[in-house]
C-alpha cells in the first residue's frame, strides 16, 4: 500500500509540475525581413529555442520569467513575462534592426553569416525546426525515474506526453509546419508574377494554389532535391490541373445556384 501511495504521489507531483509551466506563442515584429534563427532563451528555466522563417516562436514560461532575444542583424531584447501574457493567443516582441534598410544588398551578401560560421554551433550539427524540437522533447531522455526502471528505462516526460496524446498531437504539427516552410519557400524560389504570368492564375488564387502544390509529392520530392529545374516543370502541371479544377467548382456552383 505504502509503495502503491508513493507512486500516486510521485506521478502527481510530475503533473502539477508540468502544468505550471504555460506554452506561449510569439512573433518577433521588425523593420528586418531577415527574422528566422533568432534565439529566444529563458533566462529564468535556462532553456531556449529559435524563430521560424517568419519570426515565430513557442516557449514554455512561468509569470515574472525573463526572455531574452538576440540575433546577428537585431539589437537584443530582454522582456519580462506579466500574467496577462499567458492568455494571449500570439505575445509580439518588437526588436530593432542593427541594419539599415538602405543596405539591403549588404544583408544578402552576408547572409552566410550563422550561429555555425561564428562559432556557437559546431559544424555539421544537424539543426532542428521548432516543431522537431518540441517533438524531439515530448519524448526526451533528460532524466530517468527508478520506478521506471522496469518498463525499459522510459522517461517521465516519455511517458506523460505518450499518455496525453502530446506527442501525436505535435507529429502532426510537424506536418503543417513542413507544408508552410515549402510554401514559404516557393515563394522565395518564384515571384508572385511568375504564378500570374506564366501560369496564368488568377492572383487571387495564388496563395490557394499554394496549399495545392504542396500536397504533391513529385513537387515536394523535387523542392528537396533542390532541384528548381524539376519544380518548375512540375509547376506548370499542377498549374493547368489547378486552373481546370477551380473552373469545375465555379461551373458547379453556377449550376447550383440556377
Amino acid at each position: 500500500m505504502t509503495k502503491k501511495l508513493f507512486f500516486f504521489f510521485f506521478f502527481y507531483s510530475i503533473v502539477v509540475f508540468c502544468q505550471n509551466d504555460t506554452l506561449i506563442n510569439g512573433k518577433i515584429v521588425s523593420e528586418s525581413n531577415l527574422l528566422e534563427d533568432i534565439h529566444v532563451i529563458n533566462l529564468s528555466k535556462n532553456k531556449g529555442t529559435v524563430t521560424d522563417a517568419r519570426g515565430y516562436f513557442q516557449i514554455n514560461v512561468n509569470v515574472s520569467d525573463t526572455l531574452q532575444f538576440s540575433a546577428v542583424n537585431l539589437k537584443a531584447t530582454r522582456y519580462v513575462i506579466k500574467e496577462n501574457d499567458l492568455s494571449k493567443e500570439l505575445l509580439f516582441i518588437p526588436m530593432e534592426s542593427l541594419i539599415n534598410e538602405l543596405d539591403e544588398i549588404a544583408i544578402i551578401h552576408y547572409k552566410s553569416i550563422n550561429a555555425v560560421s561564428l562559432g556557437i554551433v559546431p559544424a555539421n550539427q544537424k539543426t532542428y525546426t521548432p516543431a522537431e524540437r518540441k517533438l524531439a522533447a515530448a519524448g526526451d531522455f533528460k532524466w530517468y525515474s527508478p520506478l521506471l526502471i522496469p518498463l525499459g528505462g522510459m522517461s517521465v516526460d516519455g511517458l506523460i506526453n505518450a499518455i496525453s496524446g502530446r506527442t501525436s498531437m505535435l507529429k502532426k504539427e510537424l506536418v503543417v509546419e513542413r507544408k508552410e516552410i515549402l510554401q514559404a519557400k516557393t515563394s522565395d524560389y518564384f515571384e508572385r508574377s511568375y504564378f500570374t504570368n506564366t501560369l496564368k492564375i488568377p492572383d487571387d488564387y495564388v496563395d490557394g494554389f499554394l496549399f495545392y502544390i504542396v500536397e504533391n509529392e513529385r513537387y515536394v520530392r523535387a523542392m528537396k532535391d533542390k532541384n528548381k529545374a524539376m519544380a518548375t516543370f512540375i509547376l506548370s502541371e499542377l498549374a493547368v490541373e489547378f486552373i481546370k479544377l477551380k473552373e469545375l467548382n465555379v461551373s458547379k456552383t453556377n449550376n447550383n445556384e440556377e
